[in-house]
């Protein structure tokens, strides 16, 4: 039986501006190949920025 590898997870920091270039280069790309990626993005940003600011 084959065992299924999971994909492999890095953190990175990065500031607003390099998150916004990088967004705004995704934005050039057709929707369907990056949507998914743009969304985990977003979503993790909202969550540092919540916890920040409780923090």
């Amino acid at each position: 039986m084959k065992k299924t590898a999971l994909p492999q997870k890095i953190k990175l920091e990065l500031t607003i501006d390099e998150v916004n270039v990088i967004l705004e280069l995704l934005g050039n790309q057709p929707f369907v190949g990056v949507y998914k990626l743009i969304e985990k993005i977003h979503l993790q940003a909202k969550d540092s920025t919540e916890s920040k600011l409780k923090g």
